[in-house]
């Protein structure tokens, strides 16, 4: 009996330890579903707030909206009702009170019309030797034309002249030293220029160059020697003939001329050859023995300017009583100028060829030497 009241107190205590257990968790269960339920109602109010203030917002957006639309619907006749207002008022209170401008428009000038004479020849501007030696040829004739250089009667180039008729040659190779005859060959029409230029580039260089225009009314120099050196302007003989004829002869600077004076006294002037031989003579009459002179022979430019001169202050000796003297020739001589200085004229020449037993009077030779007749 007592076993099974024992067994039956266990078997009681156990399921109220399991009824317990299931209280607790209802009571449990019940706090959480009474907690969510407020938790959500929380929710719920802040929710609903929310959607108000979304609700505030999206109309005060509407109202923005509504605003800018009306603003962008009417803008433009607004601005332009603006301009229209300021243009009035401009124009009636500013710009009557305004000084009012006179536009002067210049006159514009006729045209022109530059007159070609197709009979023109072609003509030089600059002909002249650089530092560097380097020669530039400048010139004009008719526009837009091929004008071709001649140097010593050889082409030695073509140019194309521009629309006022000017062209310009320089050569990429300088000149040599020497003596060069330069002129201008014009085609369609062919014409050759009457006008030359005598052109020599010395051996020491531009300073000592010589660039000289010939035309049928004289000569111009271009570009005179700017330096001379020693020997570019020398007397290698006098001779004083029985008849009262003084004759210089030496060497200077081509085509340059070379004028003669005694005591002071202005006797004649020559022209210097090709290369560079000049001879002067001239009448002065007794020179007495014993007495001192003074002979002085000057080397001017084109302008007629003394760049050398050489003094040569000598006593008259005694006269031999000879009839004749002798010259050698030099080259670029010719009997015409040597009866000239010696026998005051030019015509006499066939005097000294028949002296000399010279069939062509025409053809001497440098160096020959030449028996001079002279008499008083």
């Amino acid at each position: 009996m007592s076993q099974k009241n024992i067994k039956t107190t266990k078997k009681s205590s156990s399921d109220a330890m399991i009824d317990d257990a299931i209280a607790r968790q209802k009571a449990w269960l019940e706090n959480r579903r009474s907690y969510t339920r407020g938790f959500l109602k929380k929710m719920n109010m802040f929710a609903r707030k929310n959607e108000e203030n979304q609700s505030v917002a999206k109309q005060d957006i509407e109202e923005a909206r509504n605003r800018r639309s009306t603003l962008g619907a009417y803008w433009f006749p607004i601005l332009c009702a603006l301009i229209v207002i300021f243009i009035a008022i401009w124009v009636a209170f500013v710009r009557t009170n305004a000084p009012q401008k006179v536009l002067v428009v210049p006159a514009i000038p006729e045209p022109v019309v530059q007159v070609v004479d197709e009979k023109a020849e072609p003509s030089f501007d600059i002909v002249r030797i650089e530092r560097d030696g380097n020669v530039v040829i400048a010139g004009r004739w008719l526009p837009h034309q091929n004008i071709s250089v001649l140097v010593n009667g050889k082409i030695v180039a073509t140019e194309r002249t521009d629309y006022s008729g000017e062209f310009v040659y320089a050569p990429v190779n300088p000149f040599k030293p020497g003596n060069y005859t330069i002129s201008l060959l014009g085609t369609e029409p062919t014409v050759k220029s009457t006008d030359k230029v005598f052109l020599y580039v010395s051996e020491h260089g531009y300073e000592n160059s010589v660039s000289l225009l010939m035309t049928k009314d004289g000569s111009t120099l271009l570009q005179a020697p700017s330096m001379l050196r020693d020997g570019d302007l020398s007397v290698s003989k006098i001779d004083y003939l029985d008849s009262g004829r003084i004759v210089v002869t030496g060497d200077a600077l081509p085509r340059l001329r070379v004028s003669l004076a005694l005591n002071g006294k202005y006797l004649g002037f020559a022209r210097v050859s090709d290369h560079k031989h000049f001879g002067l003579g001239a009448d002065v009459g007794e020179l007495k023995s014993g007495e001192e002179y003074s002979l002085t022979v000057r080397m001017h430019d084109g302008d007629g300017r003394t760049v050398a001169s050489v003094n040569h202050d000598f006593v008259m000796p005694e006269m031999t009583g000879d009839d004749d003297t002798f010259y050698t020739v030099r080259r670029g001589d010719c009997l015409w100028i040597i009866a000239r200085n010696f026998m005051r004229r030019g015509v006499l020449f066939s005097i000294i060829a028949e002296r000399n037993n010279i069939d062509n009077p025409d053809l001497i030779y440098p160096k020959q030497l030449l028996l001079i007749p002279v008499e008083k």
